[in-house]
């Protein structure tokens, strides 16, 4: 049997994560105008004030891992326990995209 999910995991595991899994989805829950400023290669984008109207988008990866980010990680945490509770396999990025662009990729702007 394999280990649950963590809640949250750091910014390098989640880049070995999705390298290992290419089945897994890296959700972006910021806002398209945050999104335009800064982005990880990859990230779908699908901002925390639609998620329950469009959660049917994400019905592909009920089976699958699900890694949320934001800008800091506090959006993304309430984003994936609201997935977790509706049945999906959700981690948040702590840290968010400033902790991927720090301890990741630093060509990720920061902002």
């Amino acid at each position: 049997m394999t280990e649950p999910l963590p809640v949250e995991i750091a910014a390098p595991e989640a880049a070995r994560l999705l390298a290992d899994d290419p089945t897994a989805l890296l959700l972006d829950c910021r806002t398209p105008e945050e999104h335009d400023t800064a982005r990880i290669a990859g990230a779908h984008l699908l901002p925390m004030q639609e998620i329950a109207a469009r959660v049917g988008e994400l019905e592909p990866w009920r089976d699958r891992t699900i890694v949320v980010h934001c800008h800091h990680g506090v959006r993304s945490l309430r984003v994936t326990h609201w997935l977790r509770e509706r049945g999906f396999a959700a981690t948040s990025m702590r840290g968010g995209i400033d902790a991927w662009s720090a301890e990741v990729d630093p060509t990720v702007p920061v902002y």
